[in-house]
Formats: structure tokens, sequence, C-alpha cells
């Protein structure tokens, strides 16, 4: 009697599905950041931790963006960090860095020394758009906004 071993599908990603959360995220940014192009930040409470979005750079087609969290309760939920990146001619929104980590493959193979989802791009993309939608329902008040001077 033979044994015969499950054959494993090789991991495909889904660009559209990918595509369409980028562009989701790009609008759910706006929303929540509308004056970006004549303000360097923009602050505001989400439940017992505050929320601060942050230009570091402007080009032409594109403008990074720092988000971070802190909580009251920081030592138990941590603070979480992600560097975005807009592409405006394309209306598209991605996470560039989550937390510590700077570069974020398009797939990993599994396992892995980091122990990374194969779609790990996907996922933190997929976290992206329910924290900006959780903001967007449930934001409160902007803190503060800083506007560039000439």
């Amino acid at each position: 009697m033979s044994v015969q071993r499950a054959t494993k599908k090789p991991f495909k990603m889904d660009i559209a599905s990918l595509h369409a959360v980028c562009e989701a995220n790009y609008a759910r940014l706006l929303r929540l950041f509308p004056d970006y192009e004549h303000s360097n930040h923009r602050e505001f409470h989400l439940g017992a931790g505050r929320v601060r979005l942050e230009v570091l750079e402007r080009c032409r087609y594109t403008t990074i963006f720092r988000l971070q969290q802190s909580q009251a309760e920081a030592e138990w939920l941590g603070r979480l960090r992600i560097e975005l990146r807009a592409y405006h001619d394309a209306g598209m929104l991605e996470v560039a860095a989550f937390q510590s980590q700077r570069h974020v493959a398009a797939r990993y193979s599994y396992p892995n020394p980091k122990m990374l989802q194969q779609d790990e791009k996907v996922r933190q993309n997929h976290f992206l758009s329910e924290w900006l939608e959780h903001c967007l329902c449930n934001g409160r008040s902007s803190i503060s906004s800083s506007v560039l001077t000439p």
C-alpha cells in the first residue's frame, strides 16, 4: 500500500483584491486627514488613546505618512506605528512599514525565520483598512493641526 502525500498548492496573490483594499484605504485616509496637503499632522482621540497622522514627505505623485496610536495602557497594548505610502495618481494607499518591519515582500515562503504569513503584505493592508474604518467610526474631535507656513 502506497501513501500519497497531499500536494500543497503554490501561493498566489490576488492583485485585484489588494488594489481594491489600497484604493479604499486611500479614500479612508482622505476622510481622516482631508487637509494633508496644507497640514503637517492631524491628531484625534480614539477611545482612551490618541492617534496621530503625520506627513513625512511630500512629492508630486506620492506622500509618505506616519500613523501612530498611543494608549494610556501603553505597557499592555504597546504603540501602533505604521508608515504609509499614498500614490495620488493611482488613488492608492499601502503599508510601507509596519511596527519595526521596514520592507514587506509581496509573498514569503512558509515557514520562514520571522514566521511571517505568506500573504503578509495583504494582511497588513487589510489590518490598515479595518483600523482606518474603526477610526472613522469611533474617532473623536481633532486635537490639533499644524499648518504649513510658506
